[in-house]
């Protein structure tokens, strides 16, 4: 018999899960106040982060380069090539601790903007300008919040309205996702930003429940991936999906998630929910999955 002793009965994780509407609407409201540290349209920027920030990462270069406010490139950590020159460097981290991040922040000679959720951490004293979304912070292990928080305070700053992604995940967390959590096997897939909401949905769930997950950009999906798409298991479409891609995943008998009324940050926040059920229906504990720690921090 699983011991699930060591699960609270609403893990942390839920209720971080639920706040995310207010949440964004709270950054997207006071946006003023980060607004100046944040870089402007035309400059060059790099944005960095490391597993969950890099996705959002992902993200928002995607689309403030779609958008037309400048070109716009994502790395990893430890990827950040060095040679390039950027206006601006933005570095997402939530701990403010994690080792290649603090590394790259410490050896550029760009400016640095640090978005991070702790106060005191080492990040704030290195980075030339900091936004401190400490009320996004989060007791779980896996990230939802901070990350989401972070990414619609990014997408206020390229002068979208939050307003309908906040309404749509107030209606994301009302789904219900048993069904969805029974999937063998899920493939994530967008396009342009989205593509890092798709890495992220993958990772929250192998994070989370131990599950097998993949991601991929939907255009992507059909050269090679599609091929272990089967009935009971799923793909997962964020945002408007390709011209017969539909169509192509019906024919595996694989089951379609897709949610086109719903802002993609929406459908993040429904694919986080995903993943605690199923982490919850599995007996693990999705607060502190195995080998893993808030932040990582090298020798």
């Amino acid at each position: 018999m699983t011991d699930t002793s060591f699960v609270r009965d609403t893990p942390y994780v839920s209720t971080e899960i639920a706040t995310q509407p207010v949440l964004w609407r709270q950054v997207a409201d006071g946006y003023a106040q980060y607004g100046d540290a944040l870089p402007k349209p035309g400059q060059r920027v790099a944005a960095v982060g490391c597993g969950t920030s890099w996705f959002m990462a992902m993200a928002y270069a995607a689309l403030r380069e779609d958008l037309g406010l400048g070109e716009t490139d994502a790395f990893a950590g430890s990827e950040f090539p060095a040679g390039r020159s950027y206006d601006a460097v933005v570095v997402i981290s939530r701990s403010g601790t994690t080792t290649e991040i603090l590394d790259l922040v410490r050896t550029t000679d760009l400016p640095t903007i640090a978005i991070t959720a702790t106060q005191g951490s080492p990040i704030v004293e290195l980075a030339d300008h900091t936004i401190m979304l400490d009320f996004a912070d989060e007791q779980s292990v896996v990230q939802t919040r901070f990350a989401t928080t972070t990414l619609a305070l990014l997408r206020a700053s390229l002068g979208e309205d939050l307003s309908k992604a906040a309404a749509d995940a107030e209606k994301a967390l009302t789904y219900d996702v048993d069904d969805l959590a029974k999937l063998e096997q899920v493939t994530y897939v967008g396009t342009r930003w989205t593509v890092g909401l798709a890495h992220e949905a993958g990772l929250k769930q192998r994070e989370a429940a131990s599950a097998w997950t993949e991601a991929y950009p939907a255009m992507d999906y059909r050269h090679g991936p599609i091929a272990i798409a089967q009935p009971g298991r799923g793909v997962w479409i964020f945002g408007e999906a390709p011209a017969g891609l539909l169509d192509d995943v019906a024919a595996t008998g694989a089951t379609i998630v897709h949610h086109p009324d719903l802002d993609p940050m929406a459908s993040l926040v429904v694919a986080q929910r995903v993943a605690v059920a199923k982490s919850l229906a599995l007996g693990l504990n999705p607060d502190q999955p195995r080998s893993l720690s808030r932040s990582v921090i090298l020798d």
